[in-house]
């Protein structure tokens, strides 16, 4: 277990509903406790063993109906220096997880041995007192972390150039923004230099400028050989930063791997199969097609070579349409059609939409109140432009930007394949989001190519002497 930074056996934690659950008690109730328990004891034994214990509901306590388990039966190890992504739906036991790891509450069953120095970050201001000052509670909170005064002292400077609330170190912290308090808090556990970091989804409090800068900080603290455990629903810093990551659902793990893997299997998880299923998604009903009274959605379909793209995916080297189909309600109603396209972890990576919005007939109503006429829009992928991953897309139908009356909340997707027959080049997954193909050229320049001067650049403006 030398290089075992973190190990988790049979995990559990049960949390009671309602009053089912035990009481806590009160220093007068543990003295009346013992005071009591000799006379409680006499009376059973003089009851013939009948026991004088509460019934009703306070004696159904622990029962299968009134509890639940956060967490249940969790078993994994944590190396030194890996970082480890924690993902799940809401509810799923993440925060537990890592409540557990950092002993601020105890498990049911199992057990957890961490090794090594400890700096946890599970709510915005933990340990901070809202009555003292940010200056006041960078010492506080050092030192409930396990840092010395004088550590703190040396750091000082550092930790609040980093959190950038330089101007308000003298303010009492119950004057802070949310964000403020994150950005302190973030820092003076980032300064800690743990062995290790435990950060839940806090960071999501902050905003763009200070994320990009915490995740550059998390990313060091990993390269510096420290553990890292990370809870969070941004998939695309899960994906860039952690090596590994674990799925958590209802309490327990299903999936463990490499974190790239993992994603996209939480991808498949949440996601709904009977939304998009084949490549091909239909509403029958207009009544309950997603839009409202100006357009509802008919279908929508992802086309190669004119037909259907297959449920295992489409090819990279041949063009992708993706045909959406609608109702209109709206007499001279003139529409466009938009396309939000995301990768496999939810980072958007384009969107595009009909230049100009399209007139419709004037008058498509056949009396009865709904369309009897239905319209078509297609969109087209060039080849050779998509990598080979998971791609999903939202579709937006609006008389203009500002004004949508289709915007579906749920996510379309399809999977793009490289076998490399067709490109007769490097095949599957390559770097990036997107991976078109580009115009490349090599060609011999003969000798003396080492003195020759770039494309369009002179030997004066190089800076060699007339």
């Amino acid at each position: 277990m030398s290089d075992i930074a973190i190990r988790v056996e049979g995990l559990s934690k049960r949390y009671f509903i309602g009053e089912g659950g035990p009481r806590y008690l009160t220093l007068r109730d543990i003295i009346t406790e013992g005071l009591t328990w000799p006379l409680r004891m006499a009376r059973r034994f003089a009851g013939n063993g009948a026991d004088d214990r509460p019934t009703g509901p306070a004696a159904k306590a622990g029962s299968a109906g009134d509890h639940i388990w956060a967490l249940k039966d969790v078993t994994f190890d944590v190396r030194q220096g890996e970082r480890v992504g924690i993902i799940g739906v809401n509810g799923a036991g993440k925060s537990t997880l890592l409540k557990v790891l950092s002993r601020i509450t105890t498990p049911t069953a199992g057990r957890a041995l961490v090794r090594g120095r400890v700096s946890s970050l599970l709510e915005v201001g933990t340990g901070f007192h809202p009555e003292l000052t940010g200056r006041e509670n960078v010492y506080l909170n050092g030192t409930l972390l396990g840092m010395s005064r004088a550590e703190i002292h040396r750091r000082f400077d550092e930790i609040v150039d980093f959190a950038g609330v330089e101007k308000f170190m003298d303010l009492p912290v119950k004057r802070y923004s949310s964000g403020m308090q994150l950005r302190l808090a973030f820092s003076v556990a980032a300064h800690l230099e743990p062995e290790i970091v435990m950060i839940d989804e806090v960071l999501a409090v902050g905003d763009a400028r200070f994320q990009k800068k915490c995740l550059g900080k998390m990313e060091e603290i990993g390269k510096s050989g420290r553990t890292l455990l990370y809870v969070s629903h941004n998939l695309a810093s899960i994906s860039n930063l952690c090596h590994r990551a674990i799925i958590l659902d209802a309490g327990k793990v299903v999936s463990d791997g490499p974190a790239g893997n993992v994603v996209e299997e939480y991808i498949e998880l949440v996601s709904d199969p009977t939304r998009f299923h084949g490549g091909y998604a239909v509403w029958t009903d207009p009544e309950t097609a997603p839009g409202d009274d100006v357009v509802r959605l008919h279908s929508v379909r992802v086309l190669q070579e004119g037909s259907v793209g297959p449920s295992d995916g489409v090819d990279i080297s041949k063009e992708i349409a993706i045909e959406i189909t609608y109702w209109n309600f709206k007499k001279g109603a003139r529409l466009y059609t938009c396309l939000h396209l995301c990768d496999q972890s939810g980072t958007p990576i384009l969107a595009s939409g009909t230049a100009k919005s399209v007139p419709l007939v004037d008058d498509p109503w056949d009396g009865t109140g709904f369309s009897r006429r239905q319209y078509r829009t297609i969109c087209r992928i060039p080849p050779n432009l998509l990598n080979d991953k998971h791609y999903t897309f939202r579709v937006i139908l609006g008389e203009k930007p500002q004004l949508e009356h289709v915007y579906t909340e749920f996510e379309f997707g399809f999977q793009v394949h490289d076998s490399g027959l067709m490109r007769q080049e490097y095949y599957g997954e390559w770097y990036g989001c997107i991976r078109p193909r580009l115009g490349w050229a090599t060609e011999e320049i003969g000798p003396g190519a080492e003195t020759a001067a770039p494309m369009g650049v002179t030997a004066k403006a190089r800076g060699s002497r007339p």
